[in-house]
């Protein structure tokens, strides 16, 4: 009964929590997947040197730990900009934990997310490209029927797994402050003497997380594959 009191209590808190932790990685997600699908594109241009700045920007982010890149902006590139800034006699910039958060979650993950949707469209078979080419489409009546739709039957495996990771990887945000689930269970955890129960709790909203996520992605994967005919040997 105690327990179940000291959960009420804290409820609220950790529901907020999960709130913001859903938030930061679902605008991560969508902010690194628009991110991803220029990269990728620039990963298979023709001229080299889009390709080498493409390349350099997934290999420098995917190089470096999360922790040290969040570590990196929150206090030395803000204290560094701010630096600056009040050198030429202007006001202080403030990036609040969330923004740096989702900021950094999108570089990092906008990185695997290209090599991703890279791979995915050079599975395409050229014969489709062309196809609709010949049958008088534009590029972007191309992309949006035929580039699109295949790209994704064939990265969604990739995008779900780049997914639970980035899910998974927004409690290094509460390193930097923000009131999460992780840090509002830590908190609570070390004022009530009971880390494994505060901490516990903080991983049931994940795994649920994770739980939704799997649904969402075989729905997508039934949607994304209707019409193909799998021929299975016995």
């Amino acid at each position: 009964m105690e327990t179940l009191n000291l959960v009420a209590q804290y409820l609220p808190r950790l529901l907020y929590g999960a709130f913001l932790t859903l938030m930061v990685a679902v605008i991560s997600f969508v902010l690194s997947f628009i991110v991803s699908m220029v990269m990728a594109q620039m990963r298979l241009s023709r001229l080299a040197w889009v390709r080498w700045l493409a390349s350099a920007y997934s290999s420098i982010l995917r190089g470096v730990p999360e922790l040290v890149w969040m570590l990196l902006l929150f206090y030395g590139i803000q204290m560094w900009l701010n630096q600056w800034i009040e050198f030429f006699g202007y006001g202080q910039i403030d990036i609040n934990p969330f923004t740096a958060g989702v900021l950094v979650l999108t570089l990092i993950y906008g990185a695997y997310f290209t090599e991703t949707l890279r791979g995915a469209i050079m599975a395409i078979p050229s014969g489709q490209l062309e196809a609709g080419i010949a049958y008088g489409m534009n590029k972007w009546q191309v992309f949006k029927r035929i580039t699109f739709p295949l790209m994704m039957r064939f990265a969604l495996p990739g995008i779900q797994n780049n997914w639970l990771a980035l899910s998974k990887a927004t409690a290094v945000v509460s390193i930097i402050g923000l009131e999460d689930v992780v840090r509002v269970a830590q908190q609570a955890g070390i004022v009530e003497h009971r880390s494994l129960l505060f901490n516990f709790l903080s991983a049931v909203v994940f795994l649920f997380l994770t739980l939704g996520s799997i649904a969402l992605f075989r729905y997508l994967d039934r949607t994304y594959r209707k019409g193909i005919v799998e021929v299975r040997y016995e």
